[in-house]
C-alpha cells in the first residue's frame, strides 16, 4: 500500500463513515489505536476488513491527480501482458493495459515511483501513460493468468509458412508430426486448468475462433488465423478415428489426454457450417467432480426427500432439468450413495461419461442397433438389483422403465423437463397410464447449475426492489425473529439464514479477476423435490396440470428452484444474478 499523508488518511476514513460502509465507533476505536501505537491507520482498517485495499487506491488516485484502473473489471490478452516481461513487471508491479496514441497505458501500484516509470519507459522504448491500481488487482493479474499460447503461436507460424508452400505446389497434405499438435495439447491443457467443462472450435470466413465454457459460461479464449482451421480439424479427426477427408456430414468420436498426470475424456462432436467444420469437445475429468449430493448443493427437505427414496427396494426416482443441468452427475452421486457389493448395479448411457468401480456400465450403440429400450430389455434378463438409464427419450423407453419399476426394481433416470412437477405430466404425454406412474415414482427432482461466489467476496446491500423480490420469493419461509434463526436454518438446510427484513439483506459479491472471471468459481445446484404420496397420485390419476402438482408439495414443504436460488444467495453461494439467469422461467 503506498504511503499517505495523514491529510490523505482522514479524508480517506472520513468517506468510510459518510458512506456508512462501517460502524463509526468502530473505525473511531481502531484509528485512535492504530495512531497511539504508531501503526499506519489505513493499514490497519484494510487487515480488519472495514476498507478494502481498492477503496484505499482509488482515493489516492483521487488526491494525487492520475487516473484510476480497477483490474478485476477488465480482461487482458496474452499479446497485451507480453508488452512487459513478467519478471519485470512483478519487480516493479505493474501491468500493461495496452497502447494508444503512440503511448503504452500502465498500471502501477506506486505512481510516485519515478525511477520504476523510467525503467518500463526504456524497456519498452516508448513513453507510457501511468494508471493507479491496488496492490491486490495486480497482484491477482500476475499470478493468475496462467494461459501461456506460446505454442499455438508458433504452430500458427508454421502452418502459414506451409499453406503458403502448398497454394504454391497446390497439393495437400496432413503432417502428423506437424507443431499443430503442440497447439492442440495447449489448448486442452489451458482448458483442463480452467475447469472448462467444454471447448468451441468456431471458423468464421477470416478466422477461427476458440471458446471455452467455464462454470456454464462461454468464454472467448483466442483468436487463431483461418489457415490453421484445416490442419486442427484434422488433427482431432485423426486422434478420434473419424474420417479426415468427410466435411459434408456430422461425426462424432472421442479420445482420452493427460494432463497434468490426471486422465480425462474427451467426446467430439464434428458439423459442417458456413465457413467450414466446427468443433465442440466435452472434456469429462471425474477428478473435478464431486460426487456427493451435499457437496453439489442439496439440502434440507430436497436431501431429505431423495435419500429416503432411494432406500426403497423399487420405484422410480426421475431427474429432469435443461441440458448441462447437471442430471447425470446427481445420477453417478445417487447411485455412489446405495453402491454395494451385495447389489447389481447395472446402468445404461449415452455416453458414459464417468466410470465407476463396482457398476456395470452399457454404451448406447444406436449403430449397432443398442439403444435405451433394447438395451433396458437386455438389462432385466441380467438380474440387476438397481437400473440407470440415462435418459426416457421415447414412450418405448418410458414403458420399459415403468415396468421394471413395477417388477421390483429401482430405476433412476432423467428427462428434459423445465421443472419436478414437469416430469408427471410429460410421462402421461408418453402413453404412460396414471395409476402405473402413481404407483411407481418414488421422488422426481428438478434441478439447474448456478456459479457460486468465489471466496474473495464482499458484502453488498440488496436494492428496494431486490428486497422486494426476496421477501416475495421467499418472505414466508425465512426466521421470523432471532431466535428462530438457528432452528429454520437447520430445518432448511442453509446455513446463516438471515430474520426477514423489509429494508434490506447483505448479499455476496464475488472479486471478479482472470481466474474467477464476474467473481465466480465453481458451480452449485439449485433443487426442488416432490414425494409422490397418496395425495400426489391422486392428482397424477386424475391427470392434474404441473402448476396443480407443485401448489400441492409447496403445501407438504417443498420448496422450489427459485426460493432454494434465493435462498442460497442469502447464505452466500451464489448471487440473485444467477438465479435470475438460470431460473427466470420458475415461479
Amino acid at each position: 500500500m503506498a504511503l499517505l499523508t495523514k491529510e490523505a488518511e482522514e479524508r480517506i476514513v472520513s468517506l468510510l463513515l459518510s458512506e456508512g460502509l462501517a460502524d463509526a465507533n468502530l473505525v473511531s476505536a481502531i484509528k485512535a489505536s492504530a495512531e497511539q501505537e504508531g501503526k499506519p491507520v489505513l493499514t490497519e482498517l484494510v487487515n480488519r476488513k472495514l476498507i478494502s485495499d481498492d477503496m484505499v487506491a482509488r482515493a489516492t488516485a483521487a488526491i494525487i491527480g492520475v487516473p484510476y484502473v480497477e483490474l478485476k473489471n477488465i480482461t487482458l490478452d496474452q499479446d497485451t501482458l507480453l508488452k512487459i516481461p513478467a519478471d519485470a513487471s512483478a519487480r516493479v508491479m505493474a501491468v500493461p493495459l495496452g497502447e494508444k496514441d503512440g503511448l503504452l497505458n500502465v498500471a502501477l501500484v506506486d505512481v510516485t515511483n519515478v525511477q520504476a516509470t523510467d525503467y518500463l519507459s526504456n524497456l519498452v522504448n516508448k513513453p507510457i501513460r501511468v494508471w493507479m491500481s491496488s496492490e491486490r488487482g495486480i497482484r491477482e493479474i500476475l499470478e493468475q493468468n496462467h494461459g501461456d499460447f506460446s505454442g499455438v503461436k508458433e504452430a500458427v507460424k508454421e502452418t502459414d509458412a506451409e499453406a503458403a508452400d502448398r497454394e504454391q505446389r497446390n497439393v495437400k497434405t496432413i503432417v502428423q508430426d506437424s507443431p499443430i499438435s503442440k497447439a492442440l495439447t495447449t489448448i486442452l491443457s489451458y482448458a483442463a486448468k480452467t475447469k472448462a467443462s467444454d471447448i468451441h472450435i468456431e471458423p468464421l470466413e477470416e478466422s477461427l475462433i476458440i471458446r471455452c465454457r467455464i462454470d456454464g459460461v462461454l468464454r472467448r479464449i483466442m483468436e487463431l488465423p483461418k489457415t490453421v482451421a484445416p490442419a486442427l480439424v484434422s488433427r482431432i479427426k485423426i486422434l478420434s478415428n473419424l474420417k479426415i477427408d468427410e466435411h459434408r456430414i456430422p461425426q462424432d468420436g472421442q479420445f482420452t489426454v493427460l494432463v497434468d498426470d490426471q486422465e480425462i475424456d474427451l467426446r467430439i462432436a464434428i458439423s459442417p457450417v458456413t465457413w467450414g467444420e466446427q468443433v465442440v469437445i466435452r472434456l469429462l475429468d471425474k477428478t473435478g467432480v464431486s460426487m456427493e449430493v451435499e457437496k453439489m448443493g442439496m439440502s434440507g427437505h430436497a436431501l431429505r426427500d431423495v435419500l429416503e427414496g432411494i432406500q426403497k427396494p423399487n420405484g422410480m426416482i426421475l431427474t429432469s432439468g435443461p441440458t448441462g443441468s447437471g442430471k447425470s452427475t446427481t445420477l453417478y452421486a445417487l447411485i455412489q450413495k446405495i453402491k454395494s457389493e451385495e447389489i447389481n448395479i447395472v446402468t445404461l448411457e449415452d455416453p458414459v461419461e464417468y466410470k465407476m468401480d463396482g457398476i456395470n456400465q452399457i454404451q448406447v450403440n444406436v449403430d449397432a442397433g443398442l439403444t435405451f429400450a433394447s438395451g433396458l430389455r437386455s438389462i432385466l434378463r441380467q438380474d440387476p438389483d438397481v437400473v440407470m438409464v440415462g435418459e426416457i427419450r421415447d414412450s418405448e423407453t418410458a414403458g420399459l422403465a415403468v415396468q421394471a419399476a413395477l417388477t421390483g426394481h429401482l430405476v433412476f433416470s432423467t428427462l428434459h423437463t423445465n421443472s419436478a412437477a414437469g416430469i408427471l405430466p410429460r410421462l402421461l404425454d408418453m402413453g404412460i397410464e396414471p395409476f402405473l406412474l402413481a404407483s411407481t415414482l418414488n421422488v422426481v427432482i428438478g434441478q439447474r447449475l448456478v456459479r457460486r461466489v468465489t471466496e474473495k467476496r464482499e458484502m453488498v446491500k440488496s436494492t428496494e426492489i431486490e428486497t422486494e423480490g426476496i421477501n416475495s420469493i421467499v418472505g414466508d419461509i425465512l426466521p421470523q425473529d432471532k431466535e428462530s434463526v438457528a432452528r429454520i436454518s437447520e430445518d432448511l438446510g442453509y446455513p446463516g439464514l438471515p430474520v426477514k427484513n423489509d429494508d434490506f439483506y447483505m448479499l455476496a459479491k464475488g472479486m471478479a479477476s482472470k481466474e474467477t472471471p464476474g467473481g465466480y468459481s465453481g458451480r452449485a445446484g439449485l433443487y426442488e423435490t416432490i414425494v409422490v404420496d397418496e395425495d400426489i397420485q391422486k392428482l397424477i390419476i386424475s391427470h392434474a396440470t404441473a402448476n396443480e402438482i407443485m401448489r400441492l408439495a409447496k403445501t407438504k414443504g417443498t420448496v422450489t428452484m427459485r426460493q432454494d436460488g434465493v435462498l442460497k444467495a442469502l447464505s452466500g453461494i451464489t448471487t440473485l444474478e444467477e438465479v435470475n439467469r438460470v431460473a427466470s422461467d420458475l415461479s
